[in-house]
């Protein structure tokens, strides 16, 4: 079985937020922590892993990231 994860991060000082999606959570978020992705969460500091959700469909994790940028 699949599973897509939803995740939020954010800075030391919790003054930023980073909504993402992928279907590899430990990958990405050490890839966050090491600075290999450019980009937003690399400028702000993004290294902290405050939240995830779990699916099965990569279309409602798209979907719930979605929703959750809204907030």
């Amino acid at each position: 079985m699949k599973q897509y994860f939803v995740y939020i991060l954010t800075n030391i000082k919790n003054t930023a937020l980073y909504i993402g999606v992928t279907n590899n959570l430990v990958r990405r978020v050490y890839e966050h922590k090491n600075k290999l992705v450019e980009g937003f969460t690399q400028k702000y500091n993004l290294t902290k892993l405050v939240y995830y959700e779990i699916f099965e469909d990569p279309q409602n994790a798209i979907q719930r990231e979605k929703v959750s940028r809204i907030f």
